[in-house]
């Protein structure tokens, strides 16, 4: 149960992952492969194994900042297949500027842009916005940005040919993705579906580590575990934890559920307080080959579960 709400963590707030701390009490104990989209597959390889219930492994594309008009994948998971469409792009919506990825997606999504439905039928999903996704002030090619982002994260649930998008239950006039700069509300537009465009998307950069957090029990006193949170499944090479005198802090480390954290169970529990700096030395490895290390200070998180 713990390491499913540190998954929870990890994810960012990723509302679906709840789900997992309600199914893992009847989950059986055998490992099982997650279920991910092709597209996870290619952009991360492998999907990570679990013994907490059935998990689904998928990537979210981010409007890039550094690269005009191009998107950039990003891994999520959810345990709950239903609505995983809706939670994609529920959370392509919110944004990502967190971290070590701040500054690095552009959030051209309009405030209180909400999505009023999403439905396939032979192969096209059509999904639909409210109003306020008229108000956004991207340019050109951040629309289309935008429209990629769109149509790449909803493509790879399924076989799904084309994506339709709708404004308060009309057609928005969707247009192809390469002439995405007439889709906000600017009028004459076809009625055309909108297609994949893999060349919009950026390859990931090497894994990074996004926070460093502890958990304790709901109204306890002293932590139970710190965390050191990364961007995907990744095996560890090398992790040093130390205090901001650089004195190591001692415990056993181990991987969290999904790889996607380093797990501290500390000696000394009561060495650890919100705010206090951390410094974290790291080294590994993702699915596809790509190696990262480095150092870093973090202000501690403390979270309650």
């Amino acid at each position: 149960m713990k390491m499913v709400r540190l998954l929870l963590v990890a994810m960012l707030g990723l509302i679906a992952l709840v789900a997992c701390t309600k199914e893992q009490k009847t989950a059986p104990a055998k490992q099982t492969r997650t279920s991910a989209t092709s597209a996870y597959e290619r952009y991360f390889g492998p999907a990570p194994t679990t013994d907490k219930g059935t998990c689904y492994a998928f990537v979210i594309y981010f409007p890039s900042a550094k690269e005009q008009g191009k998107v950039v994948p990003f891994p999520f998971f959810t345990f709950n297949k239903e609505s995983i469409r809706k939670v994609a792009l529920e959370r392509l919506l919110g944004g990502m500027d967190v971290g070590s990825y701040k500054g690095e997606f552009l959030q051209p999504f309009a405030s209180g842009t909400r999505i009023l439905g999403i439905v396939e039928q032979g192969g096209v999903v059509t999904v639909n916005f409210s109003k306020e996704i008229l108000d956004s002030k991207a340019d050109a090619a951040v629309e289309r940005a935008m429209l990629d982002a769109i149509v790449l994260t909803l493509s790879q649930f399924g076989k799904v040919r084309d994506v339709r998008v709708q404004i308060e239950g009309k057609e928005s006039g969707s247009v192809d993705s390469k002439d995405a700069g007439k889709f906000m509300g600017h009028g004459g537009l076809e009625r055309q579906p909108l297609r994949p465009d893999e060349s919009a998307v950026l390859s990931p950069s090497s894994p990074r580590l996004l926070s460093v957090t502890a958990m304790k029990d709901k109204g306890a006193t002293e932590v139970e575990e710190v965390n050191a949170f990364f961007d995907r499944p990744v095996e560890i090479k090398e992790l040093r934890m130390t205090g901001g005198d650089g004195k190591p802090f001692e415990g056993d480390v181990y991987h969290s559920v999904l790889g996607m954290a380093a797990v501290l169970k500390p000696k000394a529990p009561s060495l650890f307080k919100a705010g206090m700096p951390v410094r974290v030395g790291w080294k590994v490895i993702d699915k596809l080959g790509r190696s990262a290390e480095g150092t870093g200070e973090f202000a501690l998180e403390v979270k309650e579960h």
